[in-house]
This record gives structure tokens, sequence and C-alpha cells, in this order.
């Protein structure tokens, strides 16, 4: 396993963040044994969200730490403050119940890195900031971001924190993935893949502000599974998402240069897919969703996988 460090985190945090949202009650001895075997692996950083399972994830979550006494070497990602059916959230009185609320389901005292799950692009970014800084200087949080932030929301967060001596956003979470997301998969997602978000890129990079990415995998686009011809034979939910927002003829040149690197590297599908992730010339954190330890040890290799700038190119159709 790799590590990074981040301001106001004294733990060791992960490259690989393994994702919960599978970790139910219902499910409370193979969702043990999962977050076990994973964290054995050497993941130290899981990443939650205030919505998953309506609040069932964090509770699970949460006792998982508690009962394994793991508080001081876990970093703990909390999320909140996304919309709901009714209105959009991300408020400072949605940010501060969201924490209460989290903070009460972990039975925790702090949550390590706190992220806004959604932006609201009509809301001044002052208020917010002022509110994250609240609850850091409270101590229940210790680091936070935005995910689903486009960059240049983050820059004016940096712009307001900066004039007013608070602190601003350590992290963000964007997508990013070899493959290009053609239609959002959820209403308010901002992606950083593909030609389109060149300048986002760039920019992450001069800034040098920490990505943790989601759905590396395109939403199991890179499992393989799919192919220009069997595109009408999805029924479940997640399957038909990935149809509609990556099964794309661009996708399937990257998916088709994805199999000739795996082929000639031993490697599989999925591992070459995420060590172009890996592989940037960014400081980023990979959020994957492994539903095993075998699955998490595949994507360790993949992150200690090198591959040259001239192939990650050749990889994106830019060469």
């Amino acid at each position: 396993m790799e590590y990074g460090r981040l301001p106001g985190i004294d733990k060791p945090i992960s490259r690989l963040v393994q994702g919960t949202v599978m970790i139910q009650s219902s499910r409370l001895e193979a969702s043990f044994k999962l977050l076990d075997d994973i964290f054995a692996l050497g993941c130290t950083t899981f990443d939650t969200a205030h919505v998953y399972g309506n609040g069932d994830n964090e509770r699970t979550v949460g006792q998982w730490v508690r009962e394994r006494g793991l508080r001081d070497k876990i970093v703990m990602i909390g999320k909140g403050a996304h919309h709901n059916a009714d209105r959009r959230r991300v408020t400072p009185f949605d940010i501060t119940a969201d924490i209460h609320d989290s903070l009460a389901r972990f039975q925790f005292d702090y949550i390590d890195l706190y992220i806004l799950h959604r932006d609201d692009p009509s809301v001044p970014v002052g208020p917010i900031i002022e509110t994250l800084n609240e609850h850091r200087a409270a101590g229940r949080i210790h680091a936070f971001g935005g995910s689903n932030w486009t960059h240049t929301r983050v820059q004016e967060a940096h712009e307001y924190a900066a004039a007013h001596g608070l602190h601003s956003f350590t992290v963000s979470s964007p997508n990013f993935s070899l493959a290009e997301q053609v239609q959002e998969p959820w209403e308010n997602c901002v992606s950083i893949s593909g030609p389109a978000n060149a300048a986002a890129r760039e920019w992450y990079a001069q800034a040098k502000i920490p990505l943790f990415t989601w759905s590396s995998l395109a939403g199991g686009f890179f499992s393989g599974r799919f192919r220009r011809d069997n595109l009408d034979s999805f029924t479940e939910y997640l399957d038909k998402l990935c149809v509609t927002s990556y099964c794309y003829e661009a996708n399937f040149q990257r998916l088709d240069r994805v199999k000739q690197v795996a082929e000639e590297n031993g490697l599989s599908i999925p591992q070459v897919a995420l060590a172009y992730v890996l592989n940037q010339p960014l400081d980023i954190y990979a959020l994957v969703g492994c539903q095993s330890g075998e699955e998490f040890a595949a994507n360790i290799a993949a992150m200690q996988t090198r591959i040259p700038a001239e192939t990650l190119d050749w990889l994106d159709l830019r060469v």
C-alpha cells in the first residue's frame, strides 16, 4: 500500500480508499469480514456518506470501527449536504445538521475528512466556508473538501478563505477515469475525465490539490462485461446507468487499447484502467468499491504498476 498525508489529519491516508456503500447491518457478518480483510491489506481510509442506506451505512461502519478498536488508525471520510427530492441542501443549516447526524450515527467525536457530497453553484461560497471552519475549530471535523465541485468553484472557495484568513478545501472529489463520462450518471455530478476537461486537470496539477476520485472503473465499464454487441442485455439499475453514461464508441476504443496493454503485461482490464488513473501527474487517492479482499489486493497490484506517459496518452486516444 502507498500512503499520503493531508494537513489536519495525523494519520497515513491510503492511496486506495475503500467505499462502503455495500456495508449494511442486515449483512453484518459479511460486511465486517469485508472491512477486516481490506484493513488487513493496508487500507486505512474508508469513504461513507450521510445518504447511504438512510444512515445504516454510517451506523454499521461506526460499529465496526468501535468493536475493532480502530478509531486511532482509521481515516474516516464522511460526506453530507446531498440534495434530496425536495430541495438543494448545500446550506449552513444542512451542513451542520448532517455533521451532527453523522457523528451520532458513527458514535465518534470527530470525522477525519468531511466532504460536501454535492455543490449548489447558486449559493455563495462564503457562508459554506465559514460554516465548515466553525466545525473544524470545534473539532468535529479535521479537514474538509467538496465532491462534485467544479475547479472554478473550488478556486472561489480558496479565494474567499484566503481573503478572510480561513481554512479552505483540503481536497476535491470529482469523477475521474480513462472513460469519458458522456452523460452524468446522477444529477449534479462533476467529472474531470476526457478531452473536454483537460483544463480542470491542469488546474488541479498547478494548484496541487489532492483528488479523491470516484468511479475509477467508470461504473463497471472496465469490468470487461460491457461490449458493443450486448448493451441491450443489461437490466440491473447500475448496469443500465453504465450503458447510458460510458458505453460510447470512443470509450470502446479506449477499452480495446486497455485489453491490449493488459494482455501484454499480464494484468486484468480493471487493473490497467485503475493504473491509468493512479499514474496521472496528479495527487490522486482512488475511491474503489471492492466486494472482496482478493479484489482489493488486485487493486494494490494495479497501484504498484507503472505506465509510461506515452502509453497513458495512447490509452486515452491522444496519439
